[in-house]
């Protein structure tokens, strides 16, 4: 194999169709906020952990470190404006958004193909980026959602109705 560039390596990384979250948590001063995020991932049924990873520099990093809670929305296929309007920094992200406050004081993002609330056990470093791993304290989903996928840099999304189950 040959050397690769960090742009050769983001295309190869692009082969590998991903779902769409958001990730919604809340500061020191209960302000929410959200970020995109695609890698996201199952670790364990017993006990129920996922893993998702965060820059290790974002201003979110207070927010989702060990002890500290978080909601992880699945997106719908429909809502790939919501994945781009959260992949961006930005003031006051929850204007024109149709959410909630969970009973948890997180904000729920409406009709989203499934929700993890979350919270921290542990922070690995993984190069340039944080791997948090968090307990699924209570999920939700749609079974008959369609989710938002995202490979070779645009968002898809799947027939259902095409799919065969295994």
């Amino acid at each position: 194999m040959t050397p690769f560039t960090s742009h050769e390596l983001r295309k190869g990384f692009s082969s590998f169709a991903t779902g769409v979250t958001v990730i919604t948590c809340i500061d020191a001063d209960q302000n929410a906020h959200g970020i995109t995020i695609s890698s996201f991932n199952t670790v364990s049924l017993e006990p129920p952990l996922i893993l998702w990873s965060l820059k290790k520099h974002s201003r979110l990093m207070p927010n989702v470190e060990v002890g500290h809670i978080q909601l992880i929305h699945v997106l719908e296929r429909s809502q790939e404006a919501m994945a781009m309007h959260f992949a961006t920094v930005k003031e006051n992200q929850f204007i024109n958004i149709a959410h909630k406050i969970a009973a948890s004081g997180l904000t729920q993002i409406e009709g989203c193909a499934a929700y993890f609330e979350c919270e921290t056990v542990s922070v690995h470093t993984g190069g340039d980026h944080n791997i948090i791993v968090a307990k699924v304290l209570n999920l939700k989903h749609s079974p008959d959602s369609q989710p938002l996928i995202f490979a070779h840099s645009q968002f898809l999304g799947l027939n259902l109705a095409e799919l065969k189950t295994v």
